[in-house]
């Protein structure tokens, strides 16, 4: 029988069911006495101190208390370990030698979920934290058409910022996304959809594409984009229909029953989307992990939960399955010379490997440079006032491996995350989707 004081973990991380509907989940003396036996492992370990700002305020609490313990650490204090946890899940997945299922059951990130939830279900969050996390309210609003030019530009203005950071605390300097009043399901209503599919390997061919908050309103260009390229090889793709925000953005803030809400209304549409034959993709990293991932660990005996997450796949992960069974094109008709390409850390933690890096090298003449560093985006951490100069700090060391590989194209899976690179970068140039420089190979 394995000793449950072995050091480290050979096995693959496996995860436990999240649990919310556990009333002792909610339990606040059970969460601190749970972050304190976690912490303590954390501090004795500090293998992810350099992931984010979670880990190493922690340490700085251990250090600068009476004891140089975790027990010396005020428990009042443990929330500023929370509040720096933007739950990427680097340290879970890529990291910790001591999740499930070694003995110690360490799940940091889900642990601080269940700490934010505490703080959410007493009523503990700011007015901008449930404004900037009501995605679908936001982009309906700023994406009217007058309102979307008046928003864009406020944006961009200097004393409208200082403003917004004064009353709403969003961090002057913080990139904001710009508003489409055109969206991406504007732009492809009415498109004549391919008739016919060719199944291989483990795909059926025909993709429905999940829009997303951001990817819908914030960068239709990329849509356009996947519909070009899937269709250049084949794939009939289609909009998933009246879709809602994944929740992800909820589920960051710790309101679990708006991501139930969410899950209620974009599960049934996307299971019978299944039925019908389609499989499921997406363009931002988070939201494909939102129904592979975290839908599946929050509600494990949801029948079409499982199914829906068992047909999403990441666009390129989707491409190279394809490519396996013989079914991708390659007839690209120019190079892309050097590319830098940031690997996001939702895609990351999938599990699927580089597959975006591995379709981006088979264009001919064409190096692409990986890199596997947090940005420190988040969607939401990156512009908070309080949280803005740390993500400068977390994006530096990958703004930095852009300009030194000279590439002449960079960019991430997730939108936001490249144009945070971008800012960091600050030279000029625009981050690039990586199906938007797929599209740019194939000459479509």
């Amino acid at each position: 029988m394995a000793s449950d004081k072995r050091e480290g973990n050979l096995d693959a991380p496996t995860r436990h069911p999240l649990g919310q509907d556990d009333p002792a989940f909610y339990d606040e003396t059970a969460v601190l006495a749970e972050m304190e036996r976690v912490f303590d492992i954390c501090h004795g370990c500090r293998r992810c101190v350099n992931l984010c700002f979670a880990f190493p305020t922690l340490f700085d609490l251990v250090d600068a208390s009476s004891t140089m313990e975790v027990d010396g650490v005020d428990k009042a204090d443990f929330g500023k370990v929370v509040d720096h946890c933007y739950l990427c899940d680097l340290c879970y997945m890529t990291k910790c030698p001591y999740v499930p299922p070694h003995p110690w059951n360490v799940d940091f990130p889900h642990l601080m979920l269940r700490a934010k939830a505490v703080k959410y279900r007493q009523g503990k969050v700011k007015l901008r934290d449930r404004i900037l996390t009501r995605t679908d309210a936001v982009g309906s609003i700023a994406g009217i058409p007058v309102v979307a030019d008046i928003v864009n530009a406020a944006n961009k203005a200097k004393p409208t910022r200082k403003l917004l950071e004064a009353v709403l605390e969003v961090h002057a300097d913080a990139k904001l996304p710009e508003f489409h009043s055109r969206t991406l399901k504007k732009r492809m209503k009415g498109h004549a959809t391919l008739a016919s599919a060719e199944p291989a390997g483990a795909t059926r061919g025909r993709v429905a594409l999940f829009a997303t908050c951001y990817m819908n309103r914030n960068e239709p260009g990329p849509g356009e984009d996947l519909f070009a390229v899937f269709e250049h090889n084949g794939i009939p793709v289609i909009l998933a229909g009246k879709e809602r925000c994944c929740g992800m953005p909820r589920l960051e803030l710790g309101d679990l029953e708006s991501v139930r809400h969410a899950k209620e209304h974009n599960v049934p549409m996307l299971a019978e989307l299944v039925d019908k034959g389609w499989d499921l993709t997406a363009l931002l990293p988070s939201c494909v992990l939102m129904f592979k991932n975290e839908l599946p660990s929050m509600f494990p005996d949801d029948e079409q939960v499982r199914k829906v997450a068992d047909a999403f796949y990441d666009p390129f992960e989707y491409l190279m399955l394809r490519h396996k069974a013989g079914k991708l094109k390659t007839d690209f008709a120019s190079s892309l010379g050097r590319v830098a390409y940031h690997a996001a850390c939702h895609q990351r933690v999938q599990n699927i490997g580089h597959k975006t890096l591995d379709l981006l090298s088979l264009v001919p003449d064409t190096e692409v440079e990986l890199i596997e560093r947090c940005s420190g985006h988040d969607g939401t951490y990156a512009v908070k006032k309080e949280f803005h100069a740390y993500s400068m700090k977390i994006v530096k060391p990958v703004a930095e491996r852009v300009k030194r590989y000279e590439a002449d194209h960079y960019g991430s899976d997730c939108a936001m995350a490249g144009h945070h690179i971008e800012q960091g970068v600050a030279d000029g140039r625009v981050a690039e989707h990586p199906i938007t420089l797929l599209r740019r190979a194939y000459g479509l």
